[in-house]
This record gives C-alpha cells, structure tokens and sequence, in this order.
C-alpha cells in the first residue's frame, strides 16, 4: 500500500486536530506533509515535533520567526513559510495527495481553490470556500478531476446516504430532497425575547459539538446551517426547494436523504468529527476513526421540528442568497464574519448580528462571479459595509 500524503490547513484547530488523531491510528497508510496555522504557533510547533512535516506554515512574518526559533533545537527536516503563497504551494505541490481544507472563513479560499485546480484529494471542512466561489470551485474540481469529499458531519452523512455512483451533474430522479439536520445550537427553548443579551461564553456552549468561537457562534445563530444549505446546493446539485433544514437536538442522525418511493436513508453516529474525516480519508474504504459505536439501546427518544426563522433569521437570510445567486452568499459570508468577530469582541450584540447581514445584503448588490479576483473584491467591499454600520 502506498503511503499518501496529507497536508492540513488549518492544523491546530478542532478539525486539524481531529484529523491528527485518526492518522495516527493508521501511520501505514499516511504521512503529512504539510501543517499550517496563522497564528497558534506553540500548538504548531508541537505537532511538527511529533509529525515531523515537510512544511509548516503560519499567517505572518513575525510568526514564521517564531516558530522557526521554537523549530531549530529540535533539528527537524521542516521548512517553515508564511503567507497566501506558502498555503497555495503546500496544497497543491506534487508531495501532496491529499488536502484537509480547514481553515475558517474567507482564509481558506485561495489554497483551497489551488488544490482544487491541481487535481487533489480534497477534504472539506472549510465550508466559506465553497459557499463564496460557488460555480467557480466547482468548474475547477471537474477541470482537473480532482476529488472533492465533504467532512462536515451534515454534508458527509448526505454523501453517504447518495446513490454509489451519485454524480451532482445529474441529480438522479429518484430523489426527492435532501434533510439537514440541525442541534439548534444552545438557545433552541431559550425566550426569544431575551436574545438581545446573550453573550459570547453562552453562544460559543454548544450543548454537543466542541467546535471553535467562531463556528460555535454560528451555530447558534444557525447561519452555519445557512452555509451549510449554500454548500448542499453546489455539493450535490440540488435546488433550494430541494433541500430541507430539521432541527434533531440529539444530533444522533447527521442528516437524511429522501426519496420519491417513500424511503429515507439517514446515517447515525456519535457526535465526533473523526468519524467523517476517516470515511472521507479512506473513501471508498473504510477504517478505524477512535469514535465509539453508537449504542441505539442507550440513546432514548429522537425528536425532531421544524427550523423557526424567526428565532433563526440567519437560516432565512442563508436560503434568500441562495436563491439570489451570483455574489449574494459571497456577501453574506462576509457580512457574517464581520459581524461574529464584533460580538465576539463585545461590540455588537448577539441579535444584531442578523440585522447586519440583512443591511449588508441590503446595500451591496449581487453581481455575476466572473474570476476569484472580482469575487474577493465583492468579499472587500461587503466587509467594508459590514465594518462601517458597526462603527457608526
């Protein structure tokens, strides 16, 4: 068996870290090639000494001093870069086979569009990047033949409940919708009415997933699953009417694929995101993640309800871009990363989060992708508009 080689971006995160753990629970199949972070370079600097990896590469200059400073004592065969270029050579150079593409937001666009144009094994985590180029990452997958593998657990349990030889340029017939699954984040029951004053150590205390700030603010304000829904679309070929968001708080079943014969085929497991990183990793085989089996006897009720936009305004925003087209889930991503990080710094509060990317939606029209260089030009001029409504 040939060793393949993985270069994560995005490593000292959950998801790197994740991926992390089931490589080394199968040291006879992968190798790593290259870690990234931007700017967690203590964590980094460990994994390299245990990994030992071609390249490691940070955000910036002064973090690429650091960590080679932390790197040189240990003599390891690791060169250290920094910036959008290094990320871009990591994911797409001929020592990589495959690509764990988990950096947040907007970040892990270029290297992940890179892997894509050079025909790699992608893994993806990063949901903006898809959400943001849309047609053009796609166009860019079949291009070069690559092989694009979801690894958020909604996405995964889509793909695995898909017909074997399921192809999104021709939506099979048989199929009549496919059913996300959502927790409902922490402030499913909570009071309405007390939203405005949540704070950001209440949004970021998901009752079942360990994600990081960020993601965890999304899904309690269900944009993640907005996203989620932008990604289904471009994943799988269906139409907005064609995919469906069910709140299931167990989050026991990851999500649903339903069929025009009356069948539903739903894929289970424990809450852990190595389950879907060690199917995507081996895919088509299958091996060994570390996550405990599901015990059906133990698990009790599994409930499920309908998703409230007006508690959850960010999912019905989400579904608007979609069906807007062009640039709109673009400008909604950007809207949206500006507004977390400012309630994350405590300068917006949580429900103003949705009246924000409503006004950013509002003011920055929607216009054709034509080339990454026009569509990070709409992703600056959205954040330009986020950031001015917050500083007025």
């Amino acid at each position: 068996m040939n060793v393949q080689r993985i270069t994560i971006l995005g490593a000292t995160g959950s998801i790197g870290a994740s991926t992390l753990d089931v490589l080394a629970r199968h040291p006879e199949r992968y190798a790593v090639h290259a870690l990234t972070a931007h700017t967690s370079v203590a964590l980094l600097a460990e994994q390299c000494a245990r990994w030992r990896p071609a390249r490691a590469i940070v955000g910036t200059a002064s973090a690429a001093a650091e960590l080679a400073a932390l790197l040189g004592p240990m003599k390891l065969p690791t060169e250290v870069a920094y910036g959008e270029a290094a990320l871009c050579e990591a994911a797409s150079g001929p020592e990589c086979d495959i690509v764990m593409a988990a950096i947040v937001g907007a970040a892990g666009l270029a290297p992940t569009l890179a892997a894509a144009r050079a025909g790699k094994k992608i893994l993806l985590a990063n949901k903006e990047a898809l959400v943001m180029s849309g047609q053009l990452f796609i166009d860019a997958v079949q291009a070069s033949g690559a092989v694009l593998l979801p690894i958020d657990s909604e996405h995964n349990a889509v793909f695995q409940c898909l017909p074997h030889d399921f192809n999104r340029l021709r939506m099979p017939a048989g199929i009549a919708k496919i059913l996300l699954t959502a927790s409902g984040g922490p402030f499913l029951h909570r009071d309405v009415a007390t939203l405005d004053t949540v704070t950001p150590d209440e949004a970021v205390a998901h009752p079942k997933w360990v994600m990081g700030r960020k993601i965890s603010v999304d899904s309690a304000t269900m944009m993640n699953k907005g996203l989620e829904v932008i990604e289904a679309h471009w994943l799988f070929g269906a139409s907005a009417r064609q995919i469906e968001v069910v709140i299931h708080p167990q989050s026991v079943i990851h999500s649903m694929v339903s069929y025009v014969d009356g069948s539903v085929l739903a894929q289970l497991g424990n809450p852990d995101m190595r389950t879907p990183i060690a199917h995507a990793l081996a895919y088509p085989d299958r091996i060994t993640s570390g996550v405990a089996p599901l015990d059906l006897t133990t698990i009790g009720a599994l409930t499920f309800q309908p998703a409230d936009t007006v508690r959850f305004p960010c999912l019905k925003l989400a579904y608007d871009a979609l069906n807007t087209g062009n640039t709109a889930p673009a400008i909604l991503n950007a809207a949206n990363e500006v507004a977390v990080a400012a309630f994350l710094a405590g300068r917006l509060g949580f429900r103003m989060i949705d009246q924000l990317i409503d006004k950013v939606l509002n003011h920055v029209p929607a216009v054709a992708v034509e080339d990454v260089e026009s569509l990070l030009e709409q992703d600056r001029i959205a954040r330009a508009a986020a950031h001015s409504y917050i500083d007025d």
